[in-house]
């Protein structure tokens, strides 16, 4: 969480995580013989939820569930969660932009290659190939400057458009809109009407953009994760539980610059 955004007690996130989910305590559940880590914590909810991420399975459960819930729960989702550990290890560990020649990034869910050329500052999308010039393209850092610098571009001139677009299904106005640098909370929505959105969803593919884009717009309306705000987030984007699921997965090897 940014800096700004946990001095506004108003927000939502797009997966609705708790202010320092890491210090959840560590446990260990036996499932179909295999012993699983995963993170515990109660919170404020109706049911038993389960979320698979960058840092394992996470587990929460509402304040006053009893053990014996949580442990059948688990023990009824068993096949699922190892299923989706599998699918998380297979995808392997993001992969890290140096700035050189040739290196293939993706962009808007497609892989592009790096073009470097010496001239004057400039960037381009041409096809398959993302052409940066520089003075001196050997200065990897310039590279990155300038990628990151085209990245954002790219991505508040994509998202700003879908965001008026979702706003005015639900009769509303644009709101303001910034870009973050998170990597792992895609989107925010403040009390105050503005929206924040991680310009790395630039790699993501359009219609799963649209999911997060979608999410923080029908917070504008419902400032919570209610029954309400699933029912319009449904009419907004009906399929949002598989972009979601899209996201967890592919968020695993979105490269770093």
């Amino acid at each position: 969480m940014d800096r700004n955004a946990a001095e506004d007690p108003g927000q939502l996130t797009l997966f609705d995580e708790p202010p320092h989910a890491g210090a959840a305590p560590l446990r260990v559940a036996l499932l179909e013989g295999q012993p699983v880590e995963y993170r515990f914590q109660r919170r404020r909810r109706r049911t038993i939820a389960l979320r698979i991420g960058e840092d394992g399975l996470r587990v929460s459960a509402p304040l006053r569930a009893p053990w014996r819930e949580v442990e059948g729960f688990l023990q009824h989702k068993a096949r699922w969660i190892l299923r989706k550990l599998e699918e998380r290890a297979a995808a392997g560990t993001p992969r890290t932009i140096y700035g050189e020649h040739g290196e293939t990034l993706p962009v808007e869910g497609r892989e592009v290659v790096l073009v470097l050329a010496q001239a004057k500052a400039a960037a381009s999308l041409v096809g398959e190939e993302l052409h940066l010039s520089l003075p001196r393209p050997e200065r990897r850092g310039a590279v990155r400057a300038l990628l990151l610098a085209w990245l954002k571009r790219r991505a508040f001139g994509a998202l700003g458009p879908r965001v008026a677009h979702y706003a005015a299904r639900i009769g509303l106005p644009a709101p303001p809109l910034a870009l973050s640098n998170a990597r792992r909370q895609w989107g925010v929505c403040l009390s105050s009407g503005r929206i924040r959105l991680s310009w790395r969803l630039v790699h993501l593919a359009p219609e799963l953009a649209d999911y997060v884009v979608a999410h923080e717009v029908a917070h504008l309306v419902e400032l919570n994760h209610s029954e309400r705000f699933w029912a319009l987030l449904e009419w907004l984007y009906p399929h949002w539980r598989e972009a979601r699921e899209r996201i967890e997965r592919d968020a695993a090897t979105l490269p770093r610059i």
